[in-house]
């Protein structure tokens, strides 16, 4: 059977606290034998990359440059889109489920494409909160505080 592949989004450029937990997120993925998908550039993308590959996990990243220069360092594997943003829609139909980490327009996006599918687990650890115009949260997204607690929903 083919390993779970989850991806991780997040901004490019992000916070302290941000990069912490979005590293965790890598290490602990890896250490239970996930795929880790992401966007392959810079902020809460490369600390997943990073802290997967510290844990000797597989990490893809789904690049919307024109060639590799510029993607992650930690990347196992690097898939040229050239599709700039439009890439978003190829990670999160690859994944199985989606962590966010923090949140920008890109995590909006695919935050939003992940809710589309229907079927597929979404996690926001921080960031974005969307709720109706009434002020009542959209429901499926599952907000956690830990990214302990982001993994374990994910692995479910």
């Amino acid at each position: 059977m083919a390993s779970v592949q989850i991806a991780v989004c997040g901004p490019a450029e992000c916070t302290v606290e941000e990069t912490e937990r979005a590293r965790r997120v890598g290490e602990l993925l890896a250490g239970a034998g996930a795929v880790v998908l992401c966007g392959g550039g810079a902020g809460v993308m490369t600390a997943v990359a990073a802290g997967a590959r510290s844990r000797g996990g597989l990490v893809v990243g789904v690049w919307s440059g024109d060639s590799r220069a510029g993607a992650s360092p930690d990347l196992s594997a690097t898939v040229v889109t050239g599709m700039g943003q439009a890439r978003n829609a190829i990670l999160v139909r690859s994944a199985d489920a989606l962590i966010s980490v923090g949140g920008s327009w890109g995590t909006l996006s695919e935050i939003a494409l992940g809710m589309r599918r229907g079927d597929l687990p979404v996690v926001a650890l921080g960031g974005w909160r969307i709720t109706h115009a009434d002020g009542t949260p959209v429901p499926g997204i599952h907000h956690v505080d830990t990214p302990e607690s982001a993994v374990e929903f994910v692995l479910r």
